[in-house]
C-alpha cells in the first residue's frame, strides 16, 4: 500500500483548512482581482500561457478524443503552483515590456524636443 506523501502537508487532507495557506490565499482574492489576473493584456502572453497549460496537461484534440484528467491533491497543487509561477513570470515580463516601450517613447519625445 502506498503511503501518502508528507512533503507537501498543506495539500494533504490531514491538516485543518485554517493551516492551508494556499487555499486561504485563493479564497481571499476578490472576483475583480481574479478577473484581472486571469486575463493578460497581451495576446502573446495569452498564447504562451495556453501553450504552457496544454504542455502540462497534454495536447490531444478534445473534439476527437474523450479526455478525462485525473490527479491527486499533491499533483494538482503542483500544477496550480506551476501555473501561478508561470503567470507571475509572464505578467512581470509583460509589465517590463510595457515599461520599456513607454521609456523608449519618452526618450524619442525628448530627443525630438532638443
Amino acid at each position: 500500500m502506498k503511503q501518502p506523501s508528507n512533503r507537501f502537508p498543506e495539500f494533504s487532507g490531514d491538516e485543518s483548512e485554517s493551516s492551508n495557506w494556499l487555499w486561504q490565499y485563493v479564497q481571499s482574492l476578490s472576483p475583480e482581482t481574479i478577473a484581472q489576473l486571469s486575463k493578460p493584456t497581451s495576446g502573446d502572453v495569452f498564447q504562451v500561457m495556453e501553450r504552457n497549460i496544454v504542455g502540462l496537461l497534454g495536447n490531444l484534440p478534445s473534439e476527437q478524443f474523450g479526455i478525462t484528467i485525473t490527479t491527486n491533491r499533491e499533483h494538482l497543487g503542483r500544477l496550480l503552483a506551476s501555473a501561478m509561477i508561470s503567470g507571475y513570470f509572464l505578467r512581470n515580463a509583460e509589465q517590463r515590456m510595457a515599461f520599456e516601450k513607454s521609456l523608449q517613447a519618452t526618450e524619442a519625445n525628448s530627443s525630438e524636443v532638443e
